[in-house]
Formats: structure tokens, sequence, C-alpha cells
């Protein structure tokens, strides 16, 4: 059977192929971020704040410590040169196009479910009364005891978003991704024991987590706010994540279930034994058997896919 070869899957042989295949993926993207910009354009639900209610809402108004302009380089840009570094070094199509389709469906995902969650319940953010009362003076209306406010609507728009934490939960999408991400490629449940390969994958989520901490602390949000944003980027990430890879823990967990498919389909099969580090010889990762029919019959063909270390570097080296 043919050898498989790493570099023979690359952007110029085979990037046509795989986007034309995904090519309705690509679409509901761009529907979605249409959707995200008119979300974005629409007045969010005005609650009702009565004089008694501005207790919690008076902190001071001040700037982002993290600007708005940079949660798409740190949650997007970022995973981004990680997904182009390993395609660099592994040469696979299927892995680069895979990783930036599912986080980009992850970021977007998230940026439609939270601003769509903003703009229904028009929470408060907690510098809302001088947002609302720039001058430190408060209006009421006279019937409703609703607040009249006289600061710019620009700024009383955006003081209605704080139901969940924009930054927060796009932080954590594309963050958290790139945590899964990560996972899969070192093989951190290798059985091994290296905790310094989870250092590695935690990173990512502690840079989301302070990103969250310092909307608290700018009082843009409510600590509620935060924890909502981070579990739903999170949430999301894991399922899109999961859409294009096997979880890391599995024996394939290294790479995109199209690869696997495009070998299935080649009836390419990949034998080799794993071993350590020292030379120690260790028990072979399991063997999944992936069945496809033949176009000319009805013969089954039995296509085998080993992960293991050693799988890919023999295979670079020329060995068999």
């Amino acid at each position: 059977m043919p050898e498989i070869q790493l570099g023979s899957h690359t952007i110029q042989s085979h990037g046509v192929h795989v986007a034309r295949f995904h090519m309705h993926d690509w679409i509901i993207l761009l529907l979605l971020v249409v959707i995200e910009i008119v979300l974005n354009v629409i007045e969010p639900f005005h609650r009702f704040v009565g004089e008694g209610m501005l207790t919690d809402l008076k902190y001071p108004l001040q700037s982002n410590t993290v600007p708005v302009w940079s949660v798409p380089i740190i949650a997007v840009l970022l995973p981004f040169a990680v997904f182009g570094v390993y395609y660099f070094y592994r040469r696979d199509v299927y892995d680069l196009h895979h990783a930036i389709l599912g986080l980009l469906f992850s970021v977007l995902i998230t940026g439609v479910l939270t601003d769509a969650i903003k703009d229904a319940v028009g929470r408060p953010r907690p510098d809302f009364f001088y947002r609302c009362f720039p001058n430190g003076t408060d209006f009421y209306d006279p019937v409703t005891k609703n607040v009249a406010c006289t600061g710019e609507k620009s700024v009383i728009k955006e003081g209605h978003k704080s139901f969940p934490s924009g930054h927060t939960s796009w932080s954590f999408a594309g963050l958290s991704f790139l945590a899964w991400y990560l996972s899969g490629k070192i093989r951190v449940f290798d059985r091994r024991g290296h905790v310094a390969k989870l250092c590695l994958v935690f990173l990512p989520l502690l840079v989301a987590a302070l990103i969250g901490v310092s909307r608290v602390d700018d009082y843009w949000h409510h600590w509620q706010d935060v924890f909502a944003g981070a579990l739903l980027g999170t949430t999301v990430a894991s399922f899109c994540y999961l859409q294009f890879f096997p979880p890391p823990y599995h024996v394939d967990g290294w790479g995109p279930h199209a690869y696997f498919q495009m070998l299935a389909e080649r009836g390419s099969v990949a034998e080799v034994s794993s071993t350590t580090a020292n030379g120690l010889s260790i028990r072979p990762s399991e063997m999944e058997s992936v069945s496809m029919h033949s176009g000319r019959g009805r013969e089954t063909t039995n296509v085998n896919t080993y992960d293991t270390n050693s799988i890919l570097d023999r295979m670079e080296s020329g060995r068999s």
C-alpha cells in the first residue's frame, strides 16, 4: 500500500479542494458576521432603573484595561499564529484548515449568542450612573420614576450591555479552542505524567481569565457577567473543536477527523510501534478500524490507523 507522506497535503496541493468541500461552512461564517453586525447596531432593551436601584451602579466610568481592538488579536490572531507554526512543521492543510474554521466558528457563534443575550437582557453596567448622568446630577421621569438620562446616546446604549461579558466570552471562545488544540498536539493525555504539558494548556485559559477579571476591575461588568461569559465561550469552543478534531485523549487526537477520512478513502495504512525516549518499548496505541465500501462492488476494506508519537517521525524519515 502507498506510504503516507506528510508533505503531500499542502495548501498548494490540497488547499483549494479542502476549502471547496467546506464552502457551505464558509458561507455560514459570513452569515454569522452579518448577524453580529446587526446585533451591534440595534438598540438593546432598556431595563427600568429607578432611584433606589442605582446604589450598585455608581462605580466610576473609566477606560478599558484590555481595549476592544485587542480582543480579536488575543483570541483569534494568536491561535492563528500557533496553527501556522504547526502547519510549517507538519505541512498538513487538513489540520490548518479545520483549526482555522473551527476557531472562527467558535468566536463567531459565541459573539452572536453573547450580543443577542446582551440586547435581550439589557442589564445596566456597574458604571451606569455616570453614563446616564455625566455631571453627577440625576433626573427621573415624574410618572414612571425611571431614569431620565442626560448623557450621550452611544455611551448610554453601551451601558445597557452588561450581561454577559463580551470580552470574556470572546477570549474564552478563542483561547479555550487553542487549549484544546494544544492538548491534542502535545498529547497531554498520553499517560506519561508530564505536568509541564498541562501548564502549557492552562496558559491560554489563564490569559482569558485575566481578561475577564479586568472587566470587573474596570467596573464595566458585574462578576456574574464575567462568569457567564467564560462559561458560554468555553462551552461553544468545546463543541466547535470536537466537531473537527477527536478528543485529545483519543488515540488519533493529534489530527483532524478529515485527515483520517482522507487516509481511509485512499486505502492507506500506517503501521509502526511507539517507543519511549530512552528506547524502552511501550504498549502500542489502540488501532481504529475504518470501513469503507468499494465503488465497484460490495467488497469492504478495513483501513487501520494508529496513533503513536513515532508514527509521523518515521514517516518523515522515509522508513517503513
